[in-house]
């Protein structure tokens, strides 16, 4: 296969992933736009976090809460826990990096905020043990899966599973929805005072 075909074959894989999604997500999707957009234009907070490029993911998604998205309009309370570099190594050098999502949210988190625990695999145990210490306190949460789910399908509240074999996929899949959310919010907030 050459290089032109690889790119085709790419794009193609994202596309068809993303129509199917259209067919069997949407109503989830904005059902979670829905729950996000109720806690923080009460005051609550959006807590996101995952591993790798999901960390990343979790950063961006934060980054158009607090800053903006598509229009002017206020900041939106939004905290990704995966860049405080202090925290996290403090943690898992004292703990286990197993804990250093879980330590967060028992510090910062909050009834009435959400939980966005993002991972292709479900089964992260850093990420299953936040979902357990957000439950703890009574905080929303809210699972990006990839493949079947994982053993986090079963700890959220609302789960959003990408069942697709490979992780770029995956990844594209969640920062699409992740967009997703806020342009719904941005649609739902436009006439709100800044």
């Amino acid at each position: 296969m050459d290089e032109i075909e690889i790119v085709k074959s790419e794009l193609k894989s994202s596309a068809e992933l993303k129509l199917r999604l259209m067919d069997t997500h949407a109503a989830l999707i904005q059902k979670t736009a829905d729950i996000i957009y109720s806690a923080v234009t009460k005051g609550a907070k959006l807590l996101l976090f995952g591993n790798g490029g999901s960390a990343a993911d979790a950063q961006h998604i934060a980054a158009e809460f607090v800053n903006r998205f598509q229009i002017e309009r206020r900041p939106l309370p939004a905290l990704a826990l995966s860049t405080d570099t202090s925290v996290l190594t403090s943690i898992g050098n004292d703990y286990s990096f197993d804990d250093i999502f879980s330590k967060q949210i028992t510090a910062l988190g909050s009834t009435g905020d959400v939980a966005m625990g993002i991972t292709t695999s479900g089964n992260s145990p850093n990420i299953l043990n936040a979902f357990s210490a957000a439950r703890n306190k009574g905080i929303f949460t809210i699972g990006l899966l990839g493949r079947d789910g994982g053993k986090a399908r079963s700890m959220v509240d609302l789960a959003i599973i990408i069942d697709h074999p490979d992780t770029p996929r995956i990844q594209e899949s969640h920062i699409t929805i992740g967009h997703i959310i806020c342009s719904i919010i941005d649609l739902r907030i436009k006439n709100l005072p800044l």
